[in-house]
């Protein structure tokens, strides 16, 4: 049996390879490691049944993760894993690489997260090289959930924004100066808070003050993370996450304005890693 999953801060997609081919997908909350401790993570790998029933007999499990480009971090969800699946070999990789062989297959590319938060690499065919982006919530993340959630509600504290979206706004989220700066100080998952904003976007994508932010944060990414790699007009540029998929009719102009040659954009990498993982480990 084989198990892949791609997570990221929000979501863990997974799907199991059973006996005689048959498939399973499912989905459970984010495992980012630098937001969730190990104990979390089994914790939250204990409440699938599915795990429960199979545990001893998967041979594999490869985990592509936000949050797991370092030893230490990786470690976290291995231990995890390990604690669950005890007979299976245990590979865990950045989500940046798992989205690079979704994408990228074999053939090199840059490869770009759009999701909760934002990245790029690029991958050379077999490959990732360390690049200058990936700085977080906080130093980074153009174009993604959390840049987009910050810009909305800052707008809306500010009383920036269109009087008859700031309605729309308050009417859905009903939020206040206090509970804002409660959520993102002194709780958890701050970025998860500011994320939540974002699906305001799409349900009012027609307006002008929503088309503009949309432009000018999927613009900053291209600019910063894209066009800072001097031969980025010779490769494919793929796209995988929310954002990418959604604002899609944004993200093409503005990538053919800048002569990228725009590659796969995906909503979610899990599918096509899958079938990478499973042909390349001969399953």
């Amino acid at each position: 049996m084989l198990i892949v999953a791609d997570s990221g801060s929000s979501i863990t997609d997974w799907i199991c390879l059973l006996p005689n081919q048959e498939k399973q997908i499912l989905e459970t909350k984010g495992l980012n490691p630098f937001f969730v401790s190990e104990k979390e993570i089994i914790k939250v790998i204990n409440n699938v049944k599915l795990f429960q029933d199979i545990a001893s007999n998967v041979k594999e499990v490869h985990f592509f993760g936000a949050g797991c480009n370092s030893p230490d971090k990786r470690e976290i969800i291995s231990n995890a894993l390990s604690a669950k699946f005890k007979n299976a070999f245990i590979n865990v990789e950045s989500d940046l690489l798992g989205s690079a062989y979704a994408t990228c297959g074999t053939t090199p590319g840059l490869n770009c997260i759009l999701g909760t938060g934002s990245n790029i690499s690029f991958f050379d065919g077999n490959n990732l090289h360390d690049g200058l982006h990936g700085l977080g919530y906080i130093l980074g993340d153009e174009g993604s959930e959390t840049y987009f959630g910050k810009n909305l509600i800052t707008d809306f504290l500010y009383k920036k924004m269109p009087d008859e979206l700031a309605e729309k706004f308050f009417n859905k989220y009903k939020p206040s100066k206090e509970d804002v700066i409660k959520n993102i100080y002194q709780r958890p998952l701050p970025n998860h808070y500011l994320a939540s904003f974002a699906s305001f976007l799409k349900e009012n994508i027609n307006h002008p003050y929503i088309q503009k932010i949309i432009t000018a944060g999927l613009e900053e990414f291209i600019k910063i993370s894209i066009c800072t790699y001097p031969n980025y007009k010779e490769l494919y540029c793929h796209f995988v996450g929310d954002i990418a998929y959604n604002f899609q009719d944004f993200l093409i102009p503005l990538c053919n304005k800048y002569e990228i040659h725009v590659g796969k954009i995906l909503e979610k990498p899990i599918y096509e890693l899958y079938e990478f993982v499973k042909n390349k480990e001969g399953f």
